[in-house]
């Protein structure tokens, strides 16, 4: 574990991986949310709650429960939080023939099983946590 200003970076796709992992975990976001692969590097502040995420390709993901297809860049990152991510950036959700950006993630708080996926062009989706887990 490398420190630089109360960041915490993590390099590898092993540890980047792990990290990732606990980070949703920490903040009560669904285990499978960010489905990564040939992780190079994770880094968060914890100060701000900033967050990044480098892999070495670009990954598509399809959640079968949902049926949607979902685009993870090279580079993500955002600000982490208690149940939510905003100011997301490199993640995009197929809706119809378009790929809007995902913009925020919001878990409801208490918990209804629900999850909200907002992107900057005002489509907000809500969808099951379930979706989400480990494994889909």
């Amino acid at each position: 574990m490398e420190e630089k200003e109360g960041d915490i970076v993590k390099r590898g796709d092993e540890e980047g991986m792990k990290m990732a992992i606990g980070l949703l975990e920490e903040f009560g976001l669904p285990m499978g949310l960010l489905p990564l692969a040939d992780v190079i590097e994770v880094g968060f502040v914890r100060s701000t709650g900033y967050m990044w995420i480098v892999q070495k390709n670009k990954v598509e993901h399809n959640f079968k429960m949902i049926s949607k297809l979902v685009s993870y860049d090279t580079e993500i990152t955002g600000y982490i939080d208690q149940m939510r991510i905003k100011n997301l950036k490199g993640v995009k959700a197929k809706e119809l023939m378009l790929w809007p950006p995902v913009n925020e993630i919001v878990v409801d708080d208490p918990p209804t099983g629900k999850i909200h996926f907002k992107s900057i062009v005002g489509v907000t989706n809500t969808l099951l946590v379930d979706a989400f887990a480990a494994g889909q």
